[in-house]
């Protein structure tokens, strides 16, 4: 686990103060002055942008599966789908137990005088609120490829020069940082479009991540087994 955490060690840290800094957002102002605060800042490109980037965490994360089983280890492939599987179903059985409303219902009874910014082409939700299912997608999936990036770049070959450490770290820095921002990114669209608040997003964002660690813990024993490592496409 120790290898872990340095891997993956920009991810894990800039989530710890992702989610901290929510938290603290979500102690200190309401709930409906915040999602206003964060959603109300609408423009032509942000709209298109996010209207179409939401939808990725429905259908990437089993393309990135396959994609995976195809051409790399059985293992993997099986480690991605259960955090994708895990998190959904984790989200889906608070979300049913909870059914709390969305921004929209929300505002119509407590903030009726208040007109929510909404993007053209969304169909909006009304219920299902808590947590974001798309969010907890958004990072269960760029976790789950955050570990097994950082993995292989750090097996990538053996590094003795100086230049060369700095090279693969910068790697695994730079891939860390993207699949982070773009998580960060996929939870916000759902505060954006209104269909979500942050406390929302909050939740969807432990989940996914939570989860991934579980499934990470779990396939990690499995990693030198030979059907773990077994490639649908190896060379013959």
């Amino acid at each position: 686990m120790k290898d872990f955490i340095k891997r993956n060690a920009v991810f894990i840290g800039l989530s710890l103060a992702y989610l901290i800094t929510m938290g603290l957002a979500l102690l200190l102002v309401q709930k409906g002055d915040l999602h206003l605060w964060l959603c109300d800042r609408h423009t032509p490109a942000g709209d298109i942008f996010f209207r179409y980037y939401t939808h990725v965490a429905e259908w990437f994360p089993y393309a990135l599966c396959a994609i995976i089983l195809l051409f790399g280890r059985v293992g993997d492939a099986a480690f991605a789908a259960s955090c994708q599987a895990m998190s959904a179903l984790t989200t889906q059985i608070i979300k049913h137990i909870l059914n709390a409303p969305r921004p929209l219902i929300w505002f119509e009874s407590n903030m009726p005088e208040i007109q929510l910014p909404l993007v053209d082409g969304v169909q909006m939700n009304h219920w299902l609120s808590f947590p974001s299912g798309h969010t907890t997608s958004f990072f269960a999936l760029a976790f789950a490829a955050s570990i097994l990036a950082t993995q292989k770049i750090s097996k990538a070959q053996p590094v003795s020069q100086r230049s060369g450490l700095i090279a693969q770290w910068s790697c695994s820095v730079a891939v860390q940082l993207l699949l982070f921002v773009l998580a960060v990114l996929g939870g916000y669209s759902r505060i954006y479009l209104s269909q979500h608040f942050a406390m929302d997003v909050f939740g969807g964002s432990c989940v996914g991540l939570i989860i991934t660690v579980v499934c990470y813990a779990i396939f990690s024993r499995f990693e030198d087994k030979k059907w773990y490592n077994t490639r649908l496409l190896a060379k013959k």
